[in-house]
């Protein structure tokens, strides 16, 4: 009876550890820096993790894959790189056999639209919510960061900015590249205004913000100059508060 009793505990206990596994989402206002890696491989408690590099927003460019190597070759990680434009002849593990068996997933920039097209038809939208839900880190910039919001602005489309819908695992809306480019300040202030974005969190090139159980946990940048934002609405007109940075070494 007392090895049953025991058993059972041992079996609670194990079930409250996998349900109450912190969930850390890391998106930062332009490109993946060597800096921002290594806030990653913090935040996976690994000494050596697994860190896996999603470019489907560039087409699975060789240059962005070569770039990935190139910031990581000198680091404590595995790297390695999921392409959606494969062959069935080519790749034999599922994208969830392969995703769901790393440390962090860092998506690179490139077309969110078409990124997030391709995630639905593949079923990579899923396999990256069991990700979460398993503690994986997820991560990236502009493309990699608007993707894990409830939608943001997008250079995707012919002509303007325009809008697109994210996946959600951030109940806010976004802008990347925030004063980096002209125009993308002015929209997502509009947007929030006119009641098609909620509040969310606008971000410079170099700067990010890592989110912890789905709300703000700590704000990193690379200099001064690149700040992260909360952009809301209070009595009628848009606030922007700047928020603390810690400048990264």
């Amino acid at each position: 009876m007392k090895k049953v009793i025991l058993l059972s505990l041992v079996i609670v206990f194990s079930v409250g550890i996998i349900v109450g596994q912190d969930q850390y989402i890391f998106p930062n206002g332009g490109g993946t820096s060597k800096l921002f890696i290594k806030e990653i491989i913090k935040l996976t408690g690994k000494e050596r993790p697994k860190i896996c590099f999603l470019p489907t927003a560039s087409g699975d460019s060789e240059r962005s894959i070569i770039r990935w190597y190139e910031l990581v070759h000198d680091l404590s990680v595995e790297p390695s790189v999921q392409r959606v434009w494969i062959s069935s002849y080519g790749q034999k593990e599922s994208f969830e056999e392969v995703l769901l068996n790393v440390d962090a997933i860092v998506v690179g920039g490139g077309n969110t639209l078409n990124m997030m097209a391709i995630w639905k038809a593949q079923g990579i939208d899923v396999v990256l919510k069991k990700a979460l839900e398993k503690g994986i880190v997820l991560a990236g910039g502009s493309a990699g960061s608007l993707c894990w919001f409830e939608n943001g602005t997008t250079d995707s489309r012919p002509i303007e900015l325009s809008v697109v819908e994210g996946l959600g695992f951030l109940p806010f809306s976004h802008s990347p590249h925030y004063h980096s480019e002209e125009f993308r300040r002015p929209l997502y202030h509009k947007n929030i205004e006119n009641g098609i974005f909620q509040a969310g969190y606008a971000m410079d090139n170099n700067s990010g913000i890592i989110f912890k159980n789905g709300k703000p946990f700590r704000v990193v940048s690379l200099d001064e100059e690149n700040n992260s934002y909360y952009v809301y609405m209070k009595d009628g007109k848009v606030v922007e508060e700047k928020l603390k940075s810690i400048i990264l070494k």
